[in-house]
């Protein structure tokens, strides 16, 4: 009844006004220390939901992180996806028996043109064997091992490989310069047709090459009125230093040759030393290079 009472009276008159916000006043504290749960729990709520938040942020980050690198490493595959094809389809048109070989090491020195391959004569690779990529020819195998080989390359100075001028059938040789860069072809007729920017393709002369692969294109002809000769520079249609993968192509005479030549070696290394131990593959770069000296007498008697 006093509280129906101080109800109707309030609600007639302000006198209560100062009473009630006394009462207000007082109950603040109570009415904040209530409020604290609530407050306490959102709080907690909050924590929680930033926690999984932070962890889910950080795992798309890993995540993120690991597509990226596997992105990086398809594009390396894809790179060397290509090269691979490349490789293989220089071979289709004449469909040589050819095996695929990673570069492991380039040698550093400068009058050294040379590769170490990943083959060796446990893959069937043999001296004298023709190495060439996706672009031409890079040179010939020097050096066999059981699991590697060491290639010398189409610019090295004692390297020679007889090539045709495709645009005339001209048959002559190309020596490496020395600089890592450049093909020479001496003692060239004064009268010979050969032009800048004249292809010049393997041939099977000497029985070392396979014919038809691009070797060099013809960057200059150097000829003095008066001159007996002429020479002309070329540069290598092969990427030289750059490429990760070669081609090993199979010439099955020479592979015979190669084999019938390390049997008498290896017959001999049981029995006594030879004089080139020094060698543990019996041979030099001027032994490599014995085919196309051939060639050689063979190109000036046809020139003569």
């Amino acid at each position: 009844m006093l509280s129906a009472a101080m109800l109707a009276f309030d609600a007639r008159t302000d006198r209560l006004a100062p009473l009630r916000s006394a009462a207000m006043t007082a109950a603040e504290p109570l009415l904040w220390a209530a409020e604290q749960p609530a407050r306490l729990h959102r709080f907690v709520t909050f924590l929680n939901l930033r926690a999984e938040e932070m962890g889910a942020l950080e795992q798309l980050q890993r995540t993120h992180l690991r597509l990226l690198a596997r992105v990086q490493r398809i594009e390396a595959l894809e790179a060397e996806n290509r090269r691979l094809r490349a490789l293989l389809s220089s071979t289709e048109v004449l469909e040589a028996r050819a095996l695929v070989a990673e570069v492991l090491a380039a040698s550093q020195d400068p009058y050294q043109q040379r590769l170490t391959l990943n083959r060796g004569s446990e893959h069937g690779v043999y001296r004298g064997q023709a190495v060439i990529d996706a672009n031409g020819v890079l040179g010939q195998i020097m050096r066999v091992h059981p699991r590697s080989a060491s290639a010398l390359l189409v610019t090295d100075p004692d390297h020679g490989i007889p090539v045709e001028v495709n645009r005339t059938g001209l048959q002559t040789i190309a020596v490496g310069r020395g600089d890592g860069q450049s093909l020479s072809l001496p003692y060239l007729p004064g009268n010979a047709d050969i032009r800048v920017d004249d292809l010049l393709v393997s041939s099977s002369l000497g029985g070392r090459f396979p014919s038809g692969y691009p070797v060099a294109r013809v960057k200059e002809v150097r000829y003095e009125p008066g001159d007996s000769f002429m020479e002309a520079i070329a540069l290598p249609e092969a990427r030289v230093n750059q490429s990760r993968q070669v081609l090993l192509l199979w010439n099955e005479q020479a592979a015979a040759d190669a084999a019938a030549d390390a049997a008498p070696a290896t017959a001999g290394a049981d029995g006594a030393a030879s004089p080139d131990d020094g060698d543990p593959d019996g041979g030099t770069a001027a032994d490599a290079a014995t085919g196309t000296d051939d060639t050689a007498a063979e190109s000036a008697e046809a020139t003569e």
